[in-house]
C-alpha cells in the first residue's frame, strides 16, 4: 500500500522543523499529504494538578499563565510551518485522490496530546514524530508512545537533523517477534522501492520465532531481494550493535518492532528499543 497521508504532531520549533523537512521528503516520494497537527494544552487541565492548599486566585493565575504559554507556543509553531512551506514551495490544501504533488495543511486543536495524536494517527499511513528537544528523554515522548500503543499504525522517529534521503537503503531489524513482523508488513512498500535492503539480526536479539533466512525467503515472495547480516553487540549493547550495522550499510531508514519486552522494563533496565530511540541519527520506523 502506498503512503498517502502523513501525520506530523508539532509541539516545538527546533526539532519540529527537521521533522517537517523529513515529512516533506516522504510526501514528495509518494505524492502524499502532510497534516501538521499542533495540540494546545487545555488550561483547565491545570486545576486538578494544583492539589489542595491553593487559593482560587492562585489556580486562576496558573491557568492564565498556562494559556499564555500555550498561545505563544502555538503561534511560534504556526509561524515556523508557514515559513517552511513558503520557502520550499509546498502546495497547501486538503489531500485529493490521485494528487500529482505533495500537499500539506495545518491544524491546531486543544486537548491531551497523547489522546488526540493517537486518534488522528489511526487514519494516517505514517506518523512522523519529531525528536525531542535537547534535554528531553526520547523514551518518554507522549506522542510517540501514543501512536505505538494506541493507533495500530506505524510511527517514524525523525532524527534531530533532517536526512538527505529517506528509504533508499533500508534495514530491517528482525528478531522473530510479532512486533518485528508488524514492522515488516508496514515496511514492504518502502522495501519494494528501495535500492538495497538488508536484514539485521543477532543471537542476542533473536526471540522465539522465524529466523532471518525465513524472513528473506518471505520477502522474496514479494519480489524483494534482501541480504542478511548477523551483527554483534557494541559495548555490550544490542541496540548499539544494531545501529552500527545500519550505519555500515549507509542506511537511511531502519524498520523495526518496538518493545518486545514491556515498556516499563525497558525504561528501568534499558533495551534495544530504548537505545535506538535515544541514539539513532537516522529515520526509524517502528511498530507494535
Amino acid at each position: 500500500m502506498a503512503v498517502r497521508k502523513l501525520l506530523l504532531p508539532l509541539t516545538g520549533t527546533a526539532a519540529g522543523e527537521a521533522a517537517l523537512s523529513t515529512s516533506l521528503q516522504i510526501a514528495r516520494l509518494w505524492n502524499a499529504h502532510v497534516l501538521a497537527l499542533h495540540v494546545r494544552v487545555d488550561s483547565r487541565d491545570v486545576a486538578p494538578l494544583a492539589g489542595e492548599g491553593l487559593s482560587g486566585a492562585m489556580i486562576e493565575e496558573m491557568m492564565t499563565a498556562t494559556e499564555r504559554e500555550s498561545s505563544d507556543r502555538a503561534h511560534a509553531v504556526r509561524a515556523m510551518f508557514d515559513r517552511f512551506v513558503a520557502q520550499h514551495q509546498v502546495v497547501i490544501g486538503e489531500p485529493r485522490p490521485g494528487s500529482p504533488a505533495a500537499t500539506a495543511s495545518f491544524a491546531a486543536v486543544i486537548g491531551r496530546e497523547e489522546d488526540l495524536v493517537a486518534q488522528q494517527a489511526r487514519l494516517a499511513d505514517l506518523t512522523v514524530v519529531p525528536h525531542p528537544e535537547a534535554g528531553e528523554d526520547v523514551s518518554s515522548s507522549d506522542a510517540l508512545h501514543a501512536v505505538l500503543f494506541d493507533s495500530g499504525r506505524p510511527v517514524m522517529l525523525s532524527p534531530q537533523v533532517a536526512p538527505t534521503s529517506v528509504g533508499t537503503r533500508v534495514c530491517v531489524g528482525w528478531n522473530g517477534t510479532a512486533e518485528s513482523a508488524s514492522a515488516v508488513s508496514a515496511a514492504i512498500p518502502w522495501l519494494k522501492r528501495a535500492e538495497a535492503v538488508r536484514i539485521l539480526s543477532a543471537d542476542g536479539y533473536q526471540r522465539r520465532g522465524p529466523a532471518a533466512p525465513e524472513l528473506a525467503a518471505y520477502l522474496a515472495l514479494h519480489e524483494i531481494e534482501a541480504d542478511i547480516v548477523m551483527f554483534q553487540p557494541a559495548g555490550g549493547a544490542v541496540g548499539a550493535g544494531l545501529l552500527a550495522a545500519a550505519r555500515d550499510f549507509g542506511c537511511d531508514l531502519l524498520a523495526m518492532g518496538a518493545y518486545s519486552h514491556s515498556r516499563l522494563r525497558q525504561l528501568i533496565l534499558g533495551g534495544v528499543t530504548r537505545h535506538v530511540l535515544e541514539r539513532a541519527n537516522l529515520p526509524v520506523m517502528m511498530n507494535r
